[in-house]
């Protein structure tokens, strides 16, 4: 089912064209004229416009310009009791997808529209796999700071080795992003990427979780379960926030990283693991260690390579890249045009106090472009209204 806005001053043409599009199952919507068709379809998302050519006030041609203008891609067919080939090839270069004269041909409009919204689902497929293949090249990771190059760098250099690396940084600066831009520049690239959240998992569980444990080791193992060292084979085990992980599976851990073999739990045999291992935590392990909660030569095993993610703070300049960013994917989400965002509102966006990092930016940016009344840019007013931001 497409949603289809109509647009023309005479009712009676609205009225048995919006009959013929809900007939095919689609949801239509009507503009009397062509100022409520640009509100309409700047404020809501439509995969389809037909519009008259020639309308008082704001004309057919107006309305195609006026939404190429805001960022409004929706397809438009031109529809016109007075056409002359002229006026088609006006409607055509302007941008309009086809040109119907009145009185309308039923099968004319059907094969048109159908025309409209193959072409439209098959541009919005190119455009989301050639987003996806330019995020896959950089790992999804954003920004172009000398603090963010230079982190870059050092993962283009490690990645290509086995090398164990211990990534630190605050909650929300993109750890996981950096594991995998390791994972997927390295020779494992091909192989699973296996992410395990210490925190999230239960001390009595994680030992099964990592390692697996064989059938009726206890009351609820119903049947054998290959743990997430086994499901890495051949590629990348994350071990994300491993700074809460309890001492008995630390010894584990450990054990696994000098001998490169894993026991199930229950199991009376071991076996060999080929795996990479990248760790990430928000806590200062040296801390840890010297308030015995984290062993010492564990730390020493994993961070080979050290990696530290700079705070957004600490790279500001990448502030407007990561809006940009962020509103694209929000509103393509959302199904609706993408806002234009103020120098203003850059600004304060720069200078706030991101202590929650990227993940709280992005936060606000769906805020933000949510709440934007549609058609109107974010500026300064609508930041200081809706961000909730702190101080810089």
């Amino acid at each position: 089912m497409a949603r289809i806005l109509i647009v023309d001053d005479e009712a009676p043409i609205r009225a048995s064209l919006k009959e013929i599009l809900e007939y095919e199952g689609h949801k239509v919507d009507e503009a009397p004229d062509g100022k409520a068709g640009v509100a309409s379809a700047s404020s809501k998302p439509y995969d389809l416009i037909f519009c008259d050519v020639k309308m008082p006030g704001v004309d057919g041609i107006d309305v195609l310009e006026l939404l190429r203008g805001r960022g409004v891609a929706t397809p438009v067919v031109m529809i016109s009791g007075h056409g002359t080939i002229e006026t088609a090839v006006e409607a055509i270069r302007k941008g309009a997808f086809d040109f119907i004269p009145k009185p309308l041909d039923l099968n004319r409009i059907l094969v048109t529209m159908r025309n409209a919204l193959a072409q439209e689902a098959l541009v919005r497929e190119t455009v989301r796999l050639g987003r996806a293949a330019g995020e896959n090249a950089t790992g999804g990771i954003v920004g172009e700071s000398p603090a963010l190059r230079e982190v870059l760098a050092l993962v283009d250099q490690i990645a290509p080795t086995d090398a164990r690396v211990m990534i630190t940084g605050g909650n929300g600066t993109g750890k996981e992003l950096i594991a995998r831009r390791l994972h997927t520049l390295s020779r494992r690239a091909a192989g699973p990427f296996v992410e395990v959240n210490c925190a999230a998992i239960p001390s009595e569980l994680i030992e099964s979780e990592l390692f697996g444990h064989e059938k009726g080791a206890f009351t609820s193992a119903v049947r054998q379960h290959r743990g997430k060292f086994e499901q890495a084979e051949g590629g990348t085990l994350f071990l994300d926030e491993i700074g809460d992980m309890g001492l008995s599976a630390q010894a584990k851990v450990l054990r696994v990283l000098q001998e490169n073999r894993v026991s199930r739990v229950g199991g009376d045999k071991d076996f060999s693991v080929d795996v990479r291992v990248v760790a990430a935590t928000n806590k200062d392990l040296r801390a840890e260690i010297a308030a015995g909660r984290f062993r010492e030569d564990l730390f020493h095993r994993l961070a080979v390579i050290p990696l530290h993610i700079p705070d957004l703070n600490d790279r500001r300049e990448d502030i407007p890249l990561l809006v940009a960013h962020f509103l694209r994917l929000v509103c393509e989400s959302y199904g609706i045009p993408v806002p234009e965002t103020t120098p203003e509102a850059h600004d304060l966006l720069r200078t706030a106090n991101w202590t929650g990092n990227i993940r709280e930016l992005r936060n606000v940016v769906e805020r933000l472009a949510i709440l934007t009344p549609r058609g109107a840019p974010i500026d300064a007013a609508i930041v200081q209204r809706y961000a909730g931001l702190g101080g810089g």
